[in-house]
């Protein structure tokens, strides 16, 4: 007899969704690079699908240079106008200098607080991450409203509420798979 895998609805039968869902998704990370990689691709995904981002992700960073928050932030017009010709990415001008601006932001805030991953959790209850047992999947979180609102006063752009809690899930500071599921 063997045990049957139970995975959340959302991933379907796609096997990137399903390896995202199975390897990511949910998964705590206190790194970084990963949290910064996250805040370009969750941005870029802003009014697209999530599948539409993921399997340009290997493009994404070979474009955003590995995902190092400092070359990023160190990006200029050259590298804009660069990134605007490079098909394997969502070409949106405004979403490229967002991702530029929130480079240098996120530097800035690691500085303030010694690290991104400190920042992001001082919005938590008591600092940890939430294991939503509810079975349901929301979009939006107070914590979610509380971060974005206070990334859009820092400067932040294409990072609301709901792209807020997309991040929050990718990087397992809410852990939302349905109860039943085999990876919760």
């Amino acid at each position: 007899m063997t045990d049957q895998l139970h995975r959340c609805s959302w991933c379907g039968t796609d096997p990137l969704y399903m390896e995202y869902h199975d390897k990511e998704w949910g998964k705590i990370t206190h790194d970084d690079k990963i949290l910064f990689e996250f805040l370009i691709l969750e941005a870029a995904q802003a009014g697209l699908s999530w599948i539409t981002i993921l399997r340009r992700r290997e493009n994404y960073k070979k474009a955003f240079a590995n995902f190092d928050v400092h070359k990023v932030a160190a990006f200029n017009n050259e590298d804009m106008e660069r990134l605007m010709q490079d098909a394997g990415i969502i070409r949106n001008r405004l979403k490229i200098i967002a991702a530029i601006k929130n480079a240098q932001l996120f530097l800035e805030t690691q500085k303030e607080f010694g690290s991104f991953d400190k920042y992001m959790y001082s919005f938590m209850p008591n600092g940890k991450p939430i294991n939503n047992t509810s079975g349901k999947t929301p979009a939006t979180s107070p914590e979610s409203d509380a971060i974005s609102k206070d990334m859009k006063k820092r400067g932040f752009k294409f990072f609301g509420s709901t792209i807020c809690y997309a991040h929050m899930q990718a990087t397992g500071m809410v852990n939302d798979h349905v109860p039943e599921c085999s990876f919760k």
